[in-house]
């Protein structure tokens, strides 16, 4: 197993992984471990932050001084789909900035993409027990000056009760060559051609190809030097065809061709072949499939570049197609995550109308979409549905 830690230093020649067995053996000068949690400070037993109202922002935490955040465990109630975990912000602001550096919905932020939780596993981050009900982070967040934690309630629902453990390492002064934890979450609902979505060449028409990554979904885009780590990815398919023969394009420091390019979205995610089954690896997986038909419904899929952090000394900008050339019309969601030289302030992320979840398409709908064929088809027959 490898300690994150190296994640959160600028990427620089020889980088080299330290296992955590030996990391625990070093005693640490100048450090003092530091907790900031909801617990009862009557001394009783109510160990919650409660009714947090719709549309309410709550400091849940401020620190000053330098140090690295190391661990944080949430749990909240109502549990989904009550209360949509989409629709709480959770924001993070770095050495006294007026703007985030982190910046998402707390569901995805920690790997559950809908008003859903389930329990899945990686090295930065996992949900646990009940039910994918705690959320648990550790990734390394160091900082120089402070740290601020805010949420938001934007879901129409009151959190009847928060909880949570934010833990800390305080420090005489920053590490050095400390790199900035960054995270942004988008979503889209995005749009096929207008000659239709000819995934794998299923429709007459030609498929076309895209060189260039032109209206490709987009995952990252920042500036300033640091690395990528990671994403979380979500994606409901509305039809039963493979979602995934899209590729990354990473463009680095303003390349205008894809510095690195890809060759389809499971082989970005370490896989083969169309999967739609579990997998969790502690770097990456598929935290979540559907069990319908072809890859009809929703998937989780997950990567985190720890030994193989995406390096860039100006700018990144990382993209996905949906579907090859981009001809499919998908649901969405993606977490970025990634450390600078610096705290920088994000593009906002999509609104609460934006997030609007669009629903599964299920057996019923794809019955309506037979009896429309076989209305359309020529009459007298008796159509049985794989004529071409």
């Amino acid at each position: 197993m490898l300690v994150f830690t190296l994640a959160a230093s600028v990427c620089f020649s020889g980088l080299r992984a330290q296992s955590a067995l030996e990391n625990i053996t070093t005693i640490k000068e100048g450090v003092k471990s530091k907790r900031i949690s909801s617990y009862d400070r009557s001394g009783g037993n109510n160990d919650r932050i409660e009714n947090i109202q719709p549309g309410e922002k709550i400091t849940i935490a401020e620190i000053t001084g330098a140090g690295t955040i190391n661990h944080i465990w949430i749990t909240i109630s109502p549990e989904a789909p009550r209360l949509n975990r989409s629709d709480i912000i959770l924001r993070i602001y770095w050495d006294g900035m007026d703007y985030p550096s982190v910046e998402s919905p707390i569901g995805p932020f920690f790997g559950q993409g809908w008003d859903e939780t389930y329990p899945w596993a990686s090295l930065p981050l996992a949900s646990s027990p009940v039910k994918g009900n705690a959320l648990v982070s550790y990734f390394k967040m160091p900082f120089a000056k402070g740290a601020r934690f805010e949420i938001e309630n934007q879901a129409d629902e009151t959190i009847h009760a928060f909880y949570f453990y934010i833990d800390y390492l305080a420090m005489e002064r920053p590490p050095e060559k400390a790199g900035y934890f960054h995270a942004w979450y988008n979503c889209q609902v995005t749009e096929a051609p207008p000659e239709g979505e000819n995934e794998w060449g299923l429709l007459p028409v030609e498929t076309g190809n895209n060189p260039t990554g032109e209206r490709n979904y987009l995952i990252l885009e920042t500036e300033g030097k640091g690395h990528f780590v990671g994403v979380n990815y979500f994606v409901n398919s509305p039809t039963p065809v493979w979602y995934g023969e899209g590729d990354d394009m990473i463009f680095i420091d303003g390349d205008k061709m894809p510095t690195l390019h890809g060759t389809g979205t499971e082989d970005y995610f370490n896989s083969s072949w169309c999967p739609n089954e579990l997998f969790k690896h502690m770097y990456y997986g598929y935290a979540r499939v559907p069990s319908a038909i072809g890859w009809l419904g929703r998937t989780h899929a997950y990567r985190f570049h720890i030994d193989d952090p995406v390096c860039f000394d100006e700018s990144l900008r990382f993209t996905i197609e949906h579907g090859h050339n981009n001809c499919l019309t998908l649901e969405m969601a993606s977490v970025a995550y990634w450390y600078l030289d610096r705290p920088s302030r994000l593009d906002p992320i999509p609104g609460k109308e934006a997030r609007r979840l669009k629903p599964v398409v299920n057996y019923n709908d794809m019955h309506r979409w037979r009896h429309e064929w076989r209305k359309n088809t020529a009459p007298g027959g008796n159509p049985w549905g794989n004529e071409h």
